[in-house]
């Protein structure tokens, strides 16, 4: 093949990786914008908004293997996902810029992700995901959430109880003027459908430039492919951290998880029950998952104050991620 022949999937990555970049940085100061203007905090829409946006290609992925008759896919997409959320993403964002976790992200939010972690443990230790087991992953998330929000407004509606009129005159006068609130859903849906759109041009025109060289659909499934799934969380948790919306880049990977862990699974046994999962499953990725999930607590904990996710957690962060994919490669290749 020659470069003529690649020009649309040259021109693709490119193009895919400027509005990537472009695309995150707007969806950042639209999901920002709507927190403020609904009085919720950023880690809050980070988990529920940003994580959705970004979770929305596995979830689409989820329902379409169910149906075809191949759930299993699901399952391997949603913990590779997992895996690479918290190995490459918090990794290399931690490496541009460390990321601060407040206190009671570690004491409340990230338990609870471990939580549910042990949870899809446990219920697939029989080596099955059965239709009930589905039910119960949405009905987890579900309440999750819907606690989530109700515990998020019951705490702004304290915030201001308290506050006299002219101290939020004076609040209000001193406060930076924040974007409308329809310029800020603009720029979050505009944002988060660019995202997923840029990425998967990227991945397309990534993967025929690899074909065309000789490389093979395995090697292609287990870099490029499960890379470009998670570039609509890289990029905006990059995008956030960058502008010292710490809260953002921490709510996007917990909430990801959440919905990976929750809703892409349990869309999946719920349409097709899942019987007979690989073993490897079992005994690699789960535990892997399970592992990194229990990371972040260690790695941010401080004895005071907040956490604080340094550029050297971030490289051994990365270099566990580089070891899963060997690992990977290897097996695959038979050489392990």
């Amino acid at each position: 093949m020659n470069i003529v022949d690649l020009l649309p999937a040259i021109l693709a990555v490119i193009v895919g990786l400027v509005v990537l970049v472009w695309s995150a940085d707007k969806f950042v100061d639209g999901a920002v914008g709507v927190a403020k203007f609904c009085g919720m905090s950023t880690l809050l829409i980070g988990m529920v908004i940003v994580g959705f946006g970004t979770s929305a290609p596995e979830m689409v992925v989820s329902a379409l293997s169910a149906v075809q008759g191949n759930p299993q896919l699901a399952l391997g997409n949603a913990y590779g996902s997992n895996i690479a959320n918290i190995a490459l993403i918090l990794g290399v964002t931690a490496l541009i810029s460390p990321i601060l976790v407040q206190r009671s992200v570690l004491k409340k939010d990230l338990p609870l992700l471990i939580g549910v972690t042990v949870l899809s443990i446990l219920l697939l230790l029989d080596g099955d995901v059965s239709r009930l087991d589905g039910v119960v992953f949405l009905a987890v998330f579900f309440g999750v959430m819907g606690f989530n929000i109700w515990k998020e407004k019951k705490s702004a509606n304290k915030a201001t109880e308290p506050a006299e009129a002219g101290e939020l005159a004076e609040v209000s006068e001193s406060a930076e003027k924040p974007m409308s609130l329809g310029k800020s859903i603009f720029w979050l849906v505009l944002g988060m459908g660019l995202l997923v759109a840029s990425s998967r041009a990227l991945v397309w025109g990534a993967v025929d430039i690899a074909h065309s060289l000789g490389v093979s659909d395995l090697l292609i499934g287990l870099t490029i492919v499960a890379i470009g799934t998670s570039l609509p969380e890289l990029a905006s948790s990059i995008a956030a951290a960058r502008k010292g919306e710490d809260d953002l880049a921490v709510g996007n990977i917990i909430g990801s998880n959440l919905f990976n862990t929750l809703m892409v699974v349990g869309i999946a046994a719920s349409i097709s029950p899942m019987n007979q999962i690989d073993g490897e499953v079992l005994y690699r990725d789960m535990p892997l998952m399970g592992i990194l999930t229990l990371s972040l607590l260690v790695l941010g904990f401080r004895r005071k104050g907040d956490g604080r996710i340094n550029r050297v957690a971030g490289i051994v962060l990365l270099l566990v991620y580089v070891a899963y994919l060997t690992i990977l490669g290897l097996k695959t290749t038979g050489v392990l």
